[in-house]
């Protein structure tokens, strides 16, 4: 059901794609926070939290530089907050963990939200001309999330078989001793394979929605994306570690908490949509 589920949701866009974004942006975060309060710490929470469901609605009414001043303001109300509190000994920790929380979550997942409107954000940077000339759709963006999820989950799913079979040189030991270099590479090729056979999915049945991007273009994006799921997967599993934890919650039965499933395309996401926008000035300039 959950697969389908997000299919759906990134097919219908709009405010019930961006309010799905705000949940999940909000459950990853609160995971997160609590990852610091086993540490011992004490990050402050209701700040983050507001500041993280706002970065989405920001990316989806707003701009970039609105989203600055998101994060600035954060940064500011957080240190406010940091000088009023009586304990001064943790001040370090509060403070920063609640901004890195806000950036790690909510900033990194709110570029779901553009990469979605991935035409109007191309078309405020560039032009209207400039979308035109390369064939980017209104709903283009249905497309860029598909592959950037297909490269992301089939290199973890890669990961993990060619691990099991091959795997004898471990990866990342210290983090996560069971990942092996044998696993990534079987992870990268998978989830560069399953971002060409999506290409090749939209092309046959909504050719319109990925005419802009190559077979070329495809590959390098579905490789790269397929490597820095796995940079995000270790980034989560460093955290993990450090807090002495094996999941970061229980709301999914059977696969951990939020951040244990969007560990990868939080890194993933806006990777691909910065590199769409290189493709695009690459292309125009």
């Amino acid at each position: 059901m959950l697969v389908p589920s997000i299919i759906y949701v990134i097919a219908v866009g709009g405010l019930l794609y961006l309010a799905v974004v705000v949940l999940i942006v909000l459950l990853g975060q609160r995971e997160f926070y609590r990852l610091l309060e086993d540490k011992g710490a004490h990050p402050i929470v209701s700040y983050g939290l507001a500041a993280g469901a706002a970065l989405p609605v920001v990316a989806y009414l707003g701009n970039e530089y609105h989203v600055t001043l998101i994060l600035m303001a954060t940064l500011l109300a957080v240190m406010v907050r940091g000088v009023g509190r009586a304990q001064i000994t943790e001040a370090l920790v509060s403070i920063s963990g609640t901004f890195f929380g806000v950036v790690y979550v909510g900033w990194l997942l709110s570029h779901a939200v553009v990469l979605r409107n991935f035409y109007s954000a191309a078309q405020t940077k560039y032009g209207a001309s400039a979308v035109t000339e390369l064939g980017i759709h209104p709903e283009s963006g249905i497309f860029y999330m598909m592959l950037c999820l297909t490269a992301v989950v089939l290199s973890d799913t890669g990961a993990y078989f060619a691990g099991h079979a091959w795997g004898k040189r471990k990866l990342a030991p210290r983090i996560s001793p069971g990942k092996t270099v044998e696993g990534a590479i079987g992870g990268i090729l998978l989830g560069t394979v399953g971002g060409l056979l999506m290409k090749a999915a939209f092309d046959f049945q909504w050719p319109e929605l990925s005419y802009a991007i190559g077979w070329g273009a495809t590959a390098v994006l579905a490789f790269v994306i397929a490597c820095t799921g796995i940079v995000g997967d270790l980034t989560e599993s460093l955290l993990k570690r450090d807090a002495q934890i094996k999941d970061t919650g229980n709301l999914l039965p059977g696969m951990g908490g939020v951040l244990d499933r969007i560990d990868a395309p939080l890194l993933g996401i806006p990777v691909m949509y910065y590199m769409l926008l290189f493709y695009v000035f690459l292309r125009t300039s």
